[in-house]
């Protein structure tokens, strides 16, 4: 029988599985968090440490290089220790180099705290997919990753008014200091608050009962499949092209738009701390909807395959408007930004939730960390053009136009490549 044949969503009221939903996202705020301080502290940096258009894109290279190995090696990791020790190691990592940063006296200096970085952010998204196979039924897994991608929003939306804020009554090495120290002071909450459902003291007797469903494959579950035998399979290069197209739009999203406003807009960092923060509220309205409204298709009785693609289809068409940024006024243009990361966020739940509805539950960190890898690189060749366009007098029109087109040819490769979204025959448990 069919992994979601039958499936029917259970109820929000053993509330357990959703605190954990909780504890993740607001792991992954701190991870945004971390690495969007430089990109928004960056002209108060640049008093110390200059720093050109190139400069600035190999400093975000740095940190996506590393995001993308670590990306693949810690969803092993994960798979190989499990996910309550792994997660502990990645977080105290990625904060102290995140704190490293506020040490920096040179590029040379701030390239490496950004590698640092990414090495330890890169195993952030595999443990929260191995979060929801382990806690979630299939019904409730697009909206539990909602819950947890929403964190992306949170920290991108504390970022900007947060450094702005800092800064105004210290200088922005501290800053480092203070957001290393927000993922020390959560690695406390996560030891404390996280098992899996199989040994969870506080796992309530009626909540075991519902999520048997989950906890029975994982006594089956064979050994994981080798990084080759995954490179076998279509639905593995398929993810991975998309969100290689995917993420090379997001990450010039992310990393570029508040040196955008400054550059192209002349906005100063009080006004990015005004103003910035409101594309990233949309995209956590997006990471809600685009998890509920897959759900949702599912509980109506729409097959896997069709409730997945059509959330898809409905992200991506939000999309292409970015094409026009450059050509809008400046509040019509953050706007329009409010749509991308709304389209863009919604997209991203539901392609990281896709590994758990084709793969064994054995391997989903290690396709998760394939996944997401391939992204990052995606994120490294945009980026390195943007900066050649920009510092080559081609400006942002040519940028925009290239990232607003990439969703659409992600959700072709998925579309294309994965013909039907369903478990793996003979690999998913």
């Amino acid at each position: 029988m069919s992994a979601v044949e039958g499936v029917r969503p259970l109820p929000l009221r053993s509330p357990l599985r959703w605190r954990i939903a909780l504890l993740v996202s607001a792991a992954i705020a701190i991870s945004y968090l971390d690495r969007l301080t430089l990109p928004v502290a960056i002209k108060a940096i640049e008093r110390d440490i200059p720093v050109t258009n190139q400069q600035f894109s190999l400093l975000q290279t740095a940190f996506l290089v590393t995001y993308a190995f670590m990306y693949v090696a810690g969803g092993r990791l994960l798979d190989a220790v499990g996910t309550r020790p792994g997660f502990t190691l990645i977080m105290v990592f990625w904060s102290l180099a995140c704190a490293g940063h506020g040490l920096a006296a040179t590029f040379g200096m701030l390239a490496a705290c950004r590698l640092l970085l990414g090495a330890g952010e890169g195993g952030g998204f595999p443990a929260a997919t191995r979060v929801v196979a382990e806690w979630f039924p299939v019904g409730e897994r697009s909206t539990a990753m909602g819950i947890m991608n929403g964190g992306t929003a949170i920290g991108m939306m504390l970022a900007p008014p947060l450094i702005a804020l800092l800064l105004s009554f210290t200088g922005w090495r501290s800053i480092f200091f203070v957001t290393g120290a927000l993922g020390l002071l959560w690695t406390v909450w996560w030891r404390r608050a996280y098992f899996p459902p199989e040994t969870h003291p506080r796992l309530g007797d009626e909540e075991r009962a519902e999520l048997q469903a989950v906890m029975l494959p994982a006594r089956r579950a064979g050994p994981a499949l080798r990084w080759l035998q995954l490179l076998r399979f279509r639905q593995t290069w398929g993810l991975v092209g998309a969100k290689f197209l995917g993420d090379a739009a997001w990450y010039f999203y992310l990393f570029w738009l508040p040196k955008y406003l400054y550059d192209a807009r002349g906005f100063d960092v009080k006004t990015v701390g005004a103003f910035a923060w409101i594309p990233p509220a949309a995209a956590g309205l997006g990471c809600l909807v685009g998890g509920w409204f897959s759900s949702d298709l599912l509980r109506r009785g729409l097959p896997l395959d069709r409730a997945r693609k059509l959330s898809l289809a409905a992200s991506v068409s939000l999309m292409p408007f970015v094409l026009i940024v450059p050509r809008v006024p400046v509040a019509w243009a953050i706007a329009i930004f409010c749509l991308a990361y709304f389209g863009q966020q919604s997209w991203a739940t539901l392609v990281m939730i896709l590994p758990t509805d084709i793969f064994p539950r054995s391997t989903v960190g290690a396709v998760a960390g394939l996944i997401g890898a391939g992204g990052a690189m995606g994120g490294v060749a945009f980026g390195q053009l943007a900066g050649y366009l920009l510092d080559h007098g081609h400006g942002y029109g040519p940028v925009f136009a290239l990232a607003g087109s990439l969703h659409v040819f992600a959700f072709a490769t998925i579309a294309l490549v994965i013909p039907r979204i369903r478990p793996l025959e003979g690999a998913h448990t």
